[in-house]
């Protein structure tokens, strides 16, 4: 059971949308050059997972309903010769992006003998011709090697707009499959694309790969990306370590991506166990007093004259009189930069008690979510990419794949937008960080 899930979910909401019966043999066997040694295990719609695996077993069927296994189908919906498919990638960069695209290509060209593929540049932009941006042709040959780099080949954007215009698009390029990569957000957009696309009766099938570095969509174990994230992060934090030792009174100071939730700043702390102090933005902490952050910092400092302290983006935004009214175009609340914010309250601290300092400030957010995935995001990816084709092969629509208790499930979109996971200061992870930093579990007054 993931522990974050803060909604009860009836099987009602884990009900996966068809286009209707799937009818068609599926040709992956045939695709096989000697089946015998390469056997293909088909799912069937009726195989599940329990919702929540490790629950008492005293609990009844309506409280814990089947999640759909993913996987291939014995029987799909879609004819391969008729398969248009577009993919689109949208929201901020993440590592494993490119791994996901790559996937989707190889999956639908050689398991399903689907050769017409294209991605649609900049986000849901590119399905507007007042933007100017041609799609791409994607092809195994031209997506051989993107998976050893960063950032996504077909561009991404933030904003969903003109729901008429990206419908129209995609009845005059007849494509009948969208594979759509990002977050929480991306996919209330892609909702929306399936139910205009209903209404016009163009037959669509919408499927979607989760993706947010912050690793904060609840309902799963883990985004594909994160692992990569915080293990690049935890190079900042030894970067930020050396300048702290190095230096009279050296602190250093790391600003981590977690705009709701703390997972890379504890993770990341947790590879390195050079942290001193995690701030993260479900634990509020107190600046002044006695045992205040900055108090308590002080005492550090002359005992053993340096530091490390890592900060969650989203962590004390209360201190910065942020105007809720401003958002980007996902309309995510501009925040403010915390990390530059502790800087000068740190140095301005030391002076007013005679104290010396050195605060080396590092923000490696855009270097950590640009990088090529790891191995192990890249081999989750290539499984999420494989089972969200299958999924459209079989004529599931506004559904996601992802990984829920070590299995590779589908789940309704719709699930997505019930909560956000977030750590839980109770929990195991921020006991751990707090084992680890020697930290109190707040900072008061």
């Amino acid at each position: 059971m993931n522990s974050n899930d803060s909604h009860q979910v009836s099987s009602k909401d884990l009900h996966i949308e068809q286009l209707g019966k799937s009818a068609i043999d599926s040709p992956c066997p045939t695709r096989l050059d000697n089946p015998s040694l390469c056997e293909l295990r088909y799912v069937d719609d009726q195989e599940g997972l329990l919702f929540n695996p490790t629950v008492s077993a005293k609990t009844t069927a309506s409280n814990n309903p089947l999640v759909q296994l993913s996987g291939p189908r014995a029987k799909i919906y879609f004819n391969a010769p008729d398969v248009r498919a577009a993919i689109v990638t949208c929201g901020g960069l993440c590592p494993g992006i490119n791994d996901v695209i790559r996937g989707v290509v190889m999956t639908l060209f050689y398991q399903y003998g689907v050769t017409q593929v294209s991605g649609i540049r900049y986000g849901y932009q590119g399905f507007l011709s007042k933007y100017g941006h041609a799609a791409m042709k994607l092809t195994p040959d031209s997506v051989s090697r993107i998976h050893t780099v960063g950032g996504s080949v077909l561009a991404t954007s933030r904003g969903f707009e003109d729901l008429s215009g990206v419908v129209r698009y995609l009845r005059e390029h007849r494509i009948n499959q969208l594979y759509v990569i990002g977050g929480d957000g991306t996919m209330r957009g892609a909702m929306d694309i399936a139910d205009e696309a209903a209404k016009a009766k163009h037959e669509l099938s919408v499927v979607g790969v989760p993706k947010t570095v912050d690793n904060d969509i609840e309902y799963i174990d883990e985004s594909f990306g994160f692992v990569t994230a915080f293990s690049e992060a935890a190079r900042s934090i030894s970067s930020a370590h050396a300048e702290a030792k190095c230096a009279p009174n050296g602190i250093g100071l790391v600003k981590l991506m977690g705009r709701h939730s703390g997972f890379i700043a504890c993770h990341a702390a947790l590879a390195m166990n050079d942290v001193n102090y995690v701030l993260i933005p479900e634990v509020p902490f107190q600046l002044a007093g006695k045992k205040g952050f900055l108090n308590l910092l002080l005492h550090r400092m002359k005992q053993k004259g340096h530091a490390v302290i890592v900060v969650a983006e989203g962590a004390g935004q209360e201190y910065l009189n942020i105007d809720e009214t401003q958002t980007d175009a996902s309309g995510n609340v501009r925040l403010k930069d915390i990390g530059l914010f502790l800087k000068e309250k740190i140095a301005r601290f030391f002076v007013e008690h005679d104290e010396h300092v050195n605060v080396k400030y590092i923000d490696p957010s855009y270097m950590i979510r640009s990088v090529p995935a790891a191995p192990i995001d890249s081999v989750y990816c290539l499984r999420l990419a494989t089972d969200a084709v299958h999924a459209a092969m079989a004529g599931k629509t506004k559904v996601v794949v992802a990984k829920r208790a070590n299995q590779y499930v589908y789940l309704p979109m719709a699930l997505l937008s019930k909560g956000r996971k977030r750590v839980d200061p109770e929990g195991a992870l921020w006991f751990s960080v707090l084992d680890a930093t020697g930290q109190p579990s707040r900072f008061t007054d």
